[in-house]
């Protein structure tokens, strides 16, 4: 599960497994044997990368499958209006 989470989180991002890798300060191969499911990340590199990728720990588990966007740098006002897009675009998958 999480080879897989972690290939498409980076996929839809756009970003290549040597960009990964420098993003995170491992080698292009270790982002490999992770999507290939080869090998596990430790705990603390868990850590890193789905602070790297904006998505919790238990979402790229599999665990849980909530999805979550980072508005750090936003304001009250713009959050609210990303929150009523957000509701819209539900709304219209019922």
């Amino acid at each position: 599960m999480f080879n897989e989470k972690l290939r498409q989180i980076r996929l839809a991002k756009k970003i290549s497994q040597v960009e990964l890798a420098n993003l995170l300060g491992v080698t292009k191969q270790s982002v490999s044997n992770w999507e290939n499911d080869n090998i596990q990340p430790s705990i603390e590199m868990l850590v890193k990368i789905s602070n790297v990728l904006s998505v919790s720990c238990d979402y790229l588990l599999g665990i849980d499958n909530k999805r979550y966007l980072d508005v750090t740098d936003l304001s009250e006002e713009e959050i609210q209006h990303l929150q009523f897009i957000v509701d819209d675009l539900c709304k219209s998958k019922k």
